[in-house]
């Protein structure tokens, strides 16, 4: 087996690690033994298999496609982006100052500027899938200018880690699911193949991103404090 077929294979078994662990975190209480667990090996898994992303995007950059190993280091930067913050928001979440340091600024800039060449990209370079360039540019462009904006001053909210854990891991998901669909599905079942599960596999994960942000942040992130009951009202 060539080095290659070997890296591939060991990104494959990592991503399925990622994707069972992803689950696990999900759907397990918030703050219980599992959860912590599942979401520690999550984010381990998630590091090597990022590093041997790095080689792959760029092989294809330099001799397949070169608007697919951009977008693929585009998206080496966003989903980096998302792990470390969702590792950190735990880590710092009582240090909002050593959170915004100066990984988190680089990231930011990393992200806007990425998104920016993605966005000129698919308008006006890309030859395909001009649709899910544009769509995920917004994710570099939106979440740079918002980790920027987050870092000019203190938060009023104590929990603003959460925040930004719950949307880092959104982030986390949307990639996990990305790979799957897009790569694990059409091996395991390759009668699905096709422009129809390509255009599923990478904007269906994006729009459930938004949906499970909405619901997630309704539910652990309240907008108002609760009411306080008076003396009076309990009588």
């Amino acid at each position: 087996m060539s080095a290659y077929k070997l890296l591939l294979s060991l990104h494959g078994l990592l991503g399925l690690v990622a994707l069972v662990t992803f689950w696990l975190a999900g759907l397990s209480k918030k703050g219980s033994p599992l959860h912590k667990g599942a979401g520690k090996v999550y984010l381990l898994a998630m590091v090597p298999l990022l590093a041997g992303a790095l080689p792959l995007a760029i092989r294809i950059l330099v001799y397949k496609s070169q608007t697919g190993g951009i977008f693929l280091l585009y998206l080496l930067v966003i989903v980096t982006t998302s792990v470390w913050t969702s590792w950190r928001a735990i880590r710092d979440k009582r240090d909002w100052a050593r959170f915004t340091g100066p990984v988190y600024r680089v990231l930011s800039w990393l992200n806007l500027v990425s998104g920016l060449s993605v966005l000129l990209m698919g308008l006006f370079w890309a030859q395909g899938s001009q649709v899910i360039f544009v769509a995920f540019s917004l994710v570099g462009l939106l979440g740079g200018f918002g980790m920027l904006r987050f870092a000019r001053q203190p938060p009023a909210s104590p929990r603003w880690w959460m925040q930004e854990h719950l949307g880092a891991m959104i982030g986390n998901g949307v990639a996990t699911h990305i790979a799957f669909l897009s790569i694990g599905l059409p091996r395991v079942l390759p009668m699905l193949a096709g422009p129809a599960l390509h255009n599923f596999a990478w904007l269906a994960p994006l729009a459930m991103a938004v949906l499970a942000r909405i619901w997630l942040g309704r539910k652990y992130l309240p907008t108002a404090p609760p009411k306080v009951r008076t003396q009076a009202q309990t009588a």
